[in-house]
């Protein structure tokens, strides 16, 4: 009898503690909090953009022949590569530079034509960020290859060198994948045409509206 009364006590002893083990295994851990990723205007970047630009030209023909204007309107098709520092307060500083090919030709007078092939910038960039969008204004140096072809006289070429200053925004639709909408003027300066009979002084300047798509890395 106190045999099987020992028997009964252990085994009820052996399942409370199994009992109470299981118990221990069941308490829910407390759940691991994810990480969340924080968007970011910083690192480098390329992109492709393209538009539509309406350049000026004023053009003064020596020996008193007069000053003419030309209106150099045409698509512009270019790329473009940068780098953003975004800051903790939503703030972003950034430097960029981009190349155009332009398609533009106006009559200056009498089969006289000019136009501008090529055209660059580098220039600084300050934005605020909102989430995935960017808003920025940008200004810096820009320069144009500029042509005048004259009948009888050949044509010559120039490098204009000026200004340019700009607003935007860009738009983040992935952590790598953005668009761009911008306005830019530039003045490209003046330079002179000579043709050894006789030159032209040509002054240029240009406003453009740009789209573009880019690659944040």
């Amino acid at each position: 009898m106190r045999s099987l009364l020992f028997t009964s006590v252990a085994m009820l002893a052996l399942s409370t503690a199994a009992q109470a083990a299981d118990a221990v295994d069941q308490v829910p851990t407390a759940p691991v909090a994810e990480e969340v990723q924080v968007f970011t205007w910083s690192g480098p970047y390329v992109g492709i953009q393209g538009g539509y630009a309406w350049g000026d030209g004023s053009f003064d023909i020596s020996g008193g022949a007069g000053t003419f204007d030309a209106d150099l309107d045409g698509g512009l098709l270019g790329a473009f590569v940068g780098y953003n520092h975004q800051f903790s307060n939503n703030f972003v500083l950034g430097i960029e530079a981009d190349l155009e090919r332009n398609w533009n030709e106006d009559e200056i007078v009498a089969g006289a034509e000019a136009k501008t092939e090529w055209q660059g910038s580098v220039r600084a960039r300050v934005g605020y960020a909102i989430d995935h969008a960017l808003l920025y204004a940008t200004a810096g140096w820009t320069g144009a290859r500029g042509e005048v072809s004259v009948p009888g006289f050949g044509t010559e070429e120039e490098m204009f060198s000026g200004y340019t200053v700009g607003a935007g925004v860009d738009y983040a639709f992935t952590d790598n994948i953005f668009a761009r909408v911008e306005y830019r003027y530039s003045d490209f300066g003046s330079k002179t045409f000579d043709f050894g009979a006789g030159t032209i002084d040509a002054d240029l300047d240009q406003h453009a509206i740009k789209v573009g798509l880019g690659v944040k890395f």
